[in-house]
């Protein structure tokens, strides 16, 4: 029997990945790519949406979500929570073809150690939409099975309560938005957080926000930790203002796979995170990024044990009038 011939591509590198490459691998996969030759960012690939939409073709299963969402009013929570349920029970129990396992785990054999693995969906970071948080992110991935298993967790969150609500506010077509998956390896953050290269709470774009914590940056995204936050001039750059925020606990790596709580003393927890000289270093790095992209970003970094910085996403801030 012949070989089988494809020319779809189902995985590709950041390397060959650039923003004009957003239909293919997303928002977040077309940000790193993008940027993967200028800055800081850590090894990685993205398993394009040829692969989502052949899975769902391959167990014919356009017609069944279809369906399901044309009759849904999603003002009515219980029907959109139940509907979201079943959609995703359906993908998570859905087998995944297998020339597209071996190509995951072929790409995945090139980055090593622990991985995240984030869903990127083809409406999200949009300078005129925000999708941001509505799919599955997975930290501390562990082997080529846990890999797989976790880029069809981002598939089937396409369908969560939250982001088909979005979508349907916001009139776009469920069927005109698909998924990609971004498999980065994983970033072994001593310090980590987020940046706006303009001030998201007044609207100034001379000024920038910086957020930190100490361990992973996942309790700034989620809220479960104050963070310290220090807010800067841009032009000439200085420090303006700096805030210390106590943290109860972080997140940090486990060796074998998975994220570890390390509850914290007052005396720890009420430690400053970043010194100003490092706060004026990372603000460089991130109005470079500001430059490339040529307006105001939002932006997740991590420090890793040596001290080493690490971009980890950048997406248009969508919230400034």
């Amino acid at each position: 029997m012949a070989a089988r011939e494809t020319t779809k591509e189902y995985v590709r590198h950041f390397k060959d990945i650039d923003k004009s490459h957003l239909p293919l691998v997303g928002g977040k996969g077309a940000n790193l790519g993008e940027m993967y030759a200028k800055f800081a960012i850590p090894e990685g690939f993205c398993v394009t949406v040829h692969a989502f939409e052949e899975f769902l073709g391959s167990a014919k299963l356009r017609p069944v979500i279809k369906e399901k969402l044309s009759r849904l009013d999603v003002e009515k929570t219980d029907d959109l929570n139940k509907v979201s349920e079943e959609l995703q029970t359906i993908l998570k129990k859905t087998p995944i073809p297998k020339h597209i396992i071996a190509e995951i785990k072929k790409h995945h054999e090139r980055v090593v150690g622990l991985v995240a693995v984030r869903s990127s969906a083809t409406a999200e970071d949009l300078p005129n939409a925000s999708f941001a948080g509505q799919q599955a992110t997975l930290l501390n991935v562990k082997g080529p099975d846990g890999v797989v298993e976790a880029v069809r967790e981002c598939w089937a969150s396409l369908y969560t309560s939250r982001a088909i609500y979005y979508r349907n506010k916001n009139k776009f077509k469920h069927e005109d938005v698909s998924i990609a998956v971004v498999v980065q390896k994983m970033v072994d953050s001593r310090v980590a957080g987020v940046a706006f290269t303009a001030n998201p709470v007044n609207n100034d774009r001379g000024q920038m926000v910086v957020e930190a914590v100490f361990g992973l940056g996942e309790t700034i995204v989620s809220g479960s930790v104050t963070p310290d936050t220090f807010i800067l001039q841009k032009k000439p750059l200085k420090l303006l203002e700096t805030h210390v925020g106590y943290q109860r606990f972080a997140l940090y790596q486990r060796p074998n796979g998975g994220n570890k709580t390390v509850e914290f003393d007052e005396n720890k927890g009420s430690k400053r995170k970043l010194a100003d000289a490092q706060v004026l270093d990372l603000a460089k790095e991130f109005l470079k990024i500001e430059l490339h992209y040529g307006l105001p970003q939002d932006i997740e970094w991590a420090l890793d044990k040596d001290g080493k910085l690490h971009i980890l996403q950048s997406r248009p801030i969508t919230t400034l009038r």
